[in-house]
């Protein structure tokens, strides 16, 4: 559904309108296309502190296709490396570099903080670093003009390498409606991409609820970086599945994740083994829970939670995640912030955001597969079309970006998971909500 807010606020008398009733003036966001695969401008290089990583962050910077500049006056985007920043001293370095520059940076614009995990041993450097999450939050709600800010933490004995595929994503318009991250890298060697124009040609991913909507959209995404894809969905949307995968030259696979025989039949799909494996399935059965029967909060927990933890198990256990393979679930921000009515559907998605942090860590340790999760918040989709127009309108405006995300965005968002580049990030769960002013 359109957003005619939106396409007001940007003619000249929707301008001055919403301005003057101070009113959100979302500004519209450039997204990836062939057209538009890049920011436009310089990437500005900047250092807090002291650096013992400044070089071969240059080095990986250069592999954005941006020309990294320690001066620009129209920045299309800022790289700040506060890896440095060991006390609160060393912060007004931070407000030193920033602040004569982010007036500067271009609309559409990308900052990235670059830190480095608070220590257990040292307060003063854990309350740099972990003041540096603050710093960034507030300044993705600040900058406008469709510009968005990350903070990005690297291993302490890790090397600027490892973050080469999350800066790609991050300062690059696939990343157009992810604001106010931390990505926490871990010491993880990445993977090789011989090709950064197709970075999954030669792997098999499946993506389940892949008939329509997210699903679809993630299945076209995966496609078009060079993955053989297999579409799942339930049979009942069989038609929808049919025509999706016939468009990308996928393999359709009529199934409901939640049969007993489910794992199986995955991997009887993929012979030679999968090697990204996309939870993406999901229902809702809202009602409060003081009207809610015990049915419709079973029918969401099997389908949104009990189905991904079954059959992420029996594929492990059987060998069809192929070593080096990536699991990339869909959670939600209602998992995070809750929502009214969704109890049921919030507890869910929770539950894959306690299965992403929890399995990580022990399937990147004895298989070679990270697991890692995205966050939708509000997105166009016709779930969402069908929200009666105050709500909708709530829900497009209360983010930093004032505006509603595409499907395109959580697609993006879980193809750069899903890449051999990506071995560094493992356990995270990324919000794609446009940084929604609910929830941590």
């Amino acid at each position: 559904m359109a957003d005619r807010y939106l396409h007001l606020t940007g003619t000249a008398p929707g301008r001055f309108l919403t301005r003057r009733l101070g009113l959100p003036q979302p500004a519209p966001l450039r997204r990836w296309t062939l057209e538009t695969p890049r920011l436009d401008g310089p990437l500005l290089h900047l250092t807090a502190g002291t650096s013992t990583i400044r070089d071969g962050l240059a080095k990986v910077l250069a592999t954005t296709g941006l020309t990294v500049e320690t001066r620009a006056a129209r920045p299309a985007g800022i790289v700040l490396d506060a890896t440095g920043a060991t006390s609160a001293r060393v912060l007004a370095e931070v407000h030193a570099a920033l602040h004569p520059v982010v007036r500067s940076l271009a609309p559409g614009g990308r900052i990235v903080v670059i830190g480095t995990p608070p220590s257990p041993e040292d307060h003063h450097q854990a309350a740099a670093q972990q003041a540096l999450e603050g710093f960034v939050r507030s300044l993705g709600k600040e900058v406008g003009r469709g510009s968005t800010v990350q903070l990005l933490r690297l291993p302490a004995d890790g090397t600027p390498e490892a973050a080469e595929s999350t800066l790609r994503f991050l300062l690059s318009p696939r990343s157009a409606y992810v604001s106010g991250q931390v990505i926490e890298l871990t010491s993880a060697a990445p993977g090789s991409v011989p090709d950064w124009a197709a970075p999954l040609a030669g792997r098999t991913a499946l993506v389940t609820g892949a008939a329509r909507g997210i699903g679809a959209s993630i299945a076209s995404v995966l496609a078009r970086d060079g993955a053989q894809v297999i579409a799942l969905d339930v049979p009942g949307a069989q038609d929808d599945l049919v025509r999706t995968a016939d468009r990308l030259g996928a393999t359709a696979l009529p199934l409901d994740i939640t049969a007993p025989d489910a794992a199986a039949r995955i991997a009887a799909a993929a012979p030679d083994g999968l090697d990204v494996l996309v939870h993406n399935a999901g229902i809702t059965r809202d009602r409060r829970l003081a009207n809610m029967p015990a049915e419709r909060w079973a029918q969401v927990i099997e389908v949104n939670l009990d189905s991904v933890l079954r059959t992420t198990d029996e594929l492990l256990a059987s060998g069809a995640l192929n070593r080096g393979g990536r699991i990339v679930a869909t959670a939600s921000i209602a998992g995070i912030a809750g929502n009214d009515g969704q109890t049921n559907y919030a507890a869910s998605k929770a539950g894959v955001i306690g299965l992403v942090r929890s399995l990580g860590p022990r399937a990147a340790a004895e298989h070679g597969i990270t697991v890692n999760a995205v966050a939708p918040g509000f997105i166009e989709t016709r779930m969402t079309a069908a929200v009666p127009f105050l709500i909708r309108e709530a829900g497009r405006r209360m983010n930093s970006l004032s505006q509603g995300g595409l499907p395109a965005d959580v697609a993006e968002a879980v193809a750069w998971f899903a890449q051999p580049a990506s071995g560094a990030v493992n356990g995270q769960v990324l919000r794609v909500c446009g940084q929604s002013l609910l929830g941590a």
